[in-house]
């Protein structure tokens, strides 16, 4: 932070490349940094999680996060000091802003807080639908730009991979400010209108079903056509004669599955269009689409070939049903062995009902993705190989704004986190254009010397809850907020594994 001559008025932010003049009263590009009578602020509240315990009532709520904390009420076991509001390492040369001390459990440890800037980030996008969003490869757009592109499609679910370097900073200007806005806001748990390319448009958030087409998404598939077939096959000996499983994946043939032949299921003579790969499991019945069982079938009768007549026999019933029990309809067979639509018989109405039982909500999970590079790893030691080296040896652990994070294998320091774990409001950006996402890092503070730490930097656990900033800091703090930790995150602190 410096005056300027020219300006006197006016402060200087460092706390990332844009370096932003910023006049009395007025906040930096990033909204994160404000001057108020010539002293740079930080302008989101530093995050504290926070539980306590009561005789016989086990974790409650820390505090509202309008109320001051009194300091009387937790112990130090019972706080941890997040990132989110903390400040940043940039330039690189700064410890980072919160160098925390704790004991836990008799052992001292340390927690290293840093709000990251990252270039090197994006999201990865898991849609729970049966339905076909588009071609992999294709782009996916926010705004008319391009942000990410549709990738391999797992169990019941589609899957996106949005942001990244490229498209935060290898395009156009717009482009590198939709793909951050993008990124910011499903980070944030903010709805974001998606379209693909020669596919679907899309409304997608955090831990909400996805709107495909303008039409909300009910549920996920209860397994490929076969995996039905096997599920369920018992449960239709006796009901029908024939029971086809329609999905753009696997259709499942009941009478030809190795389920259907172990229960004593009898032949039909059905012949099914597509590509037959193992008895009763078929390949490329149709195109995908957002029909039947994730195909472009509005028909399903469309898959089937002349049957059989040395084997099939007029009044034969055929039940047909998608993955997800959305549709289904009965057949049975006329004097020319042609199948006949007719109303559903009662008594095939309740394994219908067990499909969909069976099958989960449908739901967007966003888990931001990110490389912690050089400004961080400076932030925690002089050294940052070192910490690269703790991380994978699991002697750091590294956390999001107290959310627990996976470490990809290999080199450097990827993690992944699933956002909706994470503080509201935890992400915020930087106009280069970067993401501005937490991160922690928690280890025995005898590590923490050994990987050659700034010890000199290291403040009591009480003081930063107290929103005290370091003596690295260049800001002050406006103001802190406690939160009840997620239920479903272990303690952040904690020398093992709960």
């Amino acid at each position: 932070m410096a005056n300027t001559a020219a300006n006197p008025e006016k402060i200087r932010c460092d706390a990332c490349p844009v370096m932003c003049y910023i006049a009395d009263g007025r906040s930096g590009a990033c909204d994160r940094y404000a001057n108020e009578g010539g002293q740079l602020v930080r302008l989101d509240p530093l995050t504290i999680l926070g539980r306590r315990v009561e005789k016989g009532d086990g974790l409650v709520p820390f505090l509202d996060a309008s109320r001051e904390w009194d300091g009387d009420i937790i112990t130090p076991g019972n706080m941890f000091v997040t990132a989110v509001g903390a400040g940043t390492t940039y330039p690189d040369y700064k410890p980072a802003p919160f160098i925390v001390s704790s004991t836990v459990q008799g052992l001292d440890m340390v927690t290293v807080v840093s709000e990251g800037i990252f270039s090197y980030c994006g999201a990865k996008i898991k849609i729970d639908t049966d339905r076909h969003l588009g071609p992999e490869r294709n782009f996916v757009r926010a705004q008319g730009e391009t942000v990410g592109h549709v990738t391999t499609g797992e169990y019941g679910s589609q899957m996106l991979s949005l942001g990244g370097v490229h498209h935060l900073t290898g395009g156009g200007k717009k482009e590198g400010r939709v793909t951050c806005a993008t990124l910011l806001a499903l980070c944030n748990g903010e709805a974001v209108e998606l379209t693909i390319d020669e596919g679907s448009q899309l409304v997608v958030q955090a831990n909400r079903a996805p709107v495909i087409n303008g039409e909300v998404e009910r549920r996920m598939r209860v397994g490929c056509g076969s995996a039905t077939v096997g599920m369920f096959a018992s449960q239709w000996l006796g009901l029908a004669d024939e029971v086809v499983v329609v999905d753009d994946h696997i259709t499942g043939v009941m009478s030809e599955h190795q389920a259907g032949k172990v229960i004593g299921w009898r032949k039909t003579g059905i012949r099914i269009k597509g590509r037959r790969s193992t008895p009763g499991r078929y390949f490329q019945v149709a195109e995908p689409g957002t029909g039947w069982g994730g195909t472009n079938l509005s028909d399903p009768l469309s898959i089937l070939g002349d049957f059989d007549p040395k084997v099939a026999r007029s009044g034969q019933s055929l039940l047909m049903v998608s993955t997800t029990g959305e549709h289904f309809a009965y057949y049975e067979l006329d004097e020319d062995l042609r199948p006949v639509e007719k109303d559903m018989p009662d008594r095939l109405r309740p394994s219908i009902a067990r499909i969909e039982e069976n099958c989960e909500a449908a739901l967007c999970s966003v888990l931001f993705m990110g490389g912690a590079g050089g400004s961080l790893r400076a932030g925690v030691t002089e050294n940052p190989v070192k910490l690269t080296r703790s991380v994978q040896q699991a002697l750091t652990r590294v956390t999001c704004g107290g959310a627990p994070a996976y470490r990809w294998p290999g080199g450097g320091i990827t993690v992944m986190t699933d956002v909706s774990r994470m503080p509201e409001n935890s992400f915020g950006h930087v106009p280069t254009p970067a993401l501005v996402a937490p991160i922690e890092f928690t280890m025995r503070r005898e590590d923490y010397e050994a990987l050659g730490g700034h010890m000199d930097h290291v403040m009591p656990l009480e003081d930063a809850a107290k929103g005290m900033t370091g003596p690295q800091s260049d800001h002050i703090l406006k103001g802190r907020r406690q939160v009840r930790p997620n239920a479903e995150n272990p303690w952040p602190v904690r020398v093992q594994d709960d």
